[in-house]
């Protein structure tokens, strides 16, 4: 969430950092909040003017009362200044709830660093690993997958509608494998803590990160309790510390988590459906980090940096994607995605979205940090990162390390958690 104090005392920049985002429906939307912020201190002005003339009023009443004298005409002024300052709170009321839902609906201002244009601006920062080449055209996924009994796409459909696959004997087993292995490295060697949180939410959670109310259409609901499942394991990891002030000594703060994840992707429908690149239910490990905001550039590096061990242990080429201000997320600042190269389908599938958030969720989650005894406190930035999300990386996985006698050959840091060297076709 903006800070209005920001938005009244730069107007122009922050108009021109919305303007970065190319989105036509922020126009105007700045003159309004600094209308209404202009309002608002007009009626708490006259507010308070009234209750300071009250109070003055209420005192030479009792004196009067006390020296026997009438004060008809001052009670009379006192009841038509009541009615007044309640009416002007009202007022208050009003323009105070129409500045917080449209302040909630502006997205993230772009972080300086980030390229100017839309989706054809964003810039590969690095690369790593050969791209394989292959005697034969190398096989997709779901071929593979099929031939190898990893997981079953038509029952998954059968049980709960396309995108929700059914991973089966090895295939599950591939899952855990994933899941152990990431978390063992972020907590082992990175020093992130774990956490097992809910898979539903409520209403104020999913607000805290932004998912509301922008893209409510997106996330699968319980109306009956007012409850969410879970897009990401962003949403309930950073709501962890709600409402809390930490102390400077804590940043930084690491947490990771898998969870599975829930996705509508309202609009998606008939993109990418086969195989395993675009599903509604997908297991994920997720990394969130709450820092200092002076080290907030520094703590993204790194975390991008922690994403990326994931793919080079699993022995993936990929690439380190910059996106530009227009293709941005609502709420991030600065994101670098990670996309690992897929032989199979021949394309680069993103595996991990590696985000700056800066006071952005901080300020409607109201987590802050005390930068020394007694000093006020401020709000941390937060940052998130997925590493990784399992179904394109099962892709991108299968389809690089395949063999021409029909195996697919295991990463050697994956091998003692599957337990298994290669996966081969069974009759």
């Amino acid at each position: 969430m903006l800070d209005v104090k920001r938005i009244r005392a730069d107007p122009d920049g922050v108009r021109a950092a919305l303007g970065r985002r190319l989105d036509p429906s922020l126009e105007g939307q700045v003159e309004r909040v600094l209308e209404l912020d202009i309002r608002r201190r007009e009626l708490l002005v006259e507010t308070e003017g009234l209750k300071a003339g009250r109070n003055t009023a209420s005192e030479e009443v009792a004196r009067r009362k006390k020296a026997k004298e009438p004060a008809d005409d001052l009670l009379a002024d006192l009841k038509v200044s009541g009615d007044r300052v309640k009416a002007l709170d009202a007022l208050l009321r009003e323009v105070d709830a129409e500045i917080d839902g449209l302040v909630i609906t502006l997205p993230n201002l772009p972080h300086p660093g980030s390229p100017d244009g839309d989706a054809s601006a964003n810039r590969v920062v690095r690369s790593w690993g050969e791209i394989p080449r292959f005697d034969l055209p190398a096989l997709p996924h779901w071929e593979l997958g099929e031939r190898l009994r990893l997981f079953d796409l038509p029952r998954g459909a059968k049980i709960a509608g396309s995108g929700f696959p059914v991973f089966t004997g090895v295939g599950a087993r591939l899952i855990r494998s994933l899941s152990n292995f990431m978390l063992d490295l972020h907590t082992r060697e990175h020093g992130y803590l774990e956490l097992s949180p809910p898979y539903l939410v409520n209403e104020a959670t999913a607000t805290g990160t932004g998912q509301l109310p922008k893209f409510a259409d997106e996330m699968y609901q319980v109306p009956i309790d007012g409850m969410y499942l879970i897009p990401t394991a962003e949403v309930p990891v950073t709501n962890f510390r709600r409402d809390e002030i930490l102390d400077a000594g804590e940043l930084p703060v690491g947490y990771t988590a898998w969870t599975p994840c829930f996705r509508r992707e309202a609009g998606a429908h008939g993109k990418d459906t086969r195989g395993l690149i675009r599903v509604h239910q997908f297991d994920k490990v997720e990394l969130v980090r709450l820092v200092d905001p002076a080290r907030s550039d520094e703590e993204h590096a790194l975390l991008t940096q922690q994403a990326e061990t994931v793919l080079q242990r699993l022995e993936l080429p990929y690439r380190v994607l910059e996106l530009a201000a227009g293709d941005t997320g609502f709420a991030s600042a600065r994101t670098f995605d990670l996309e690992a190269w897929a032989p199979g389908v021949e394309a680069w599938l993103e595996v991990s979205s590696s985000s700056t958030f800066t006071d952005f969720q901080a300020r409607r989650t109201n987590i802050r940090f005390r930068p020394a005894v007694g000093a006020k406190p401020e709000f941390v930035h937060t940052l998130n990162a997925s590493a990784l999300a399992f179904p394109r990386v099962i892709a991108a996985l299968l389809e690089t390390h395949q063999l021409a006698d029909g195996r697919v050959r295991v990463p050697a840091a994956l091998v003692p958690y599957l337990g298994v060297e290669f996966l081969a076709p069974t009759a």
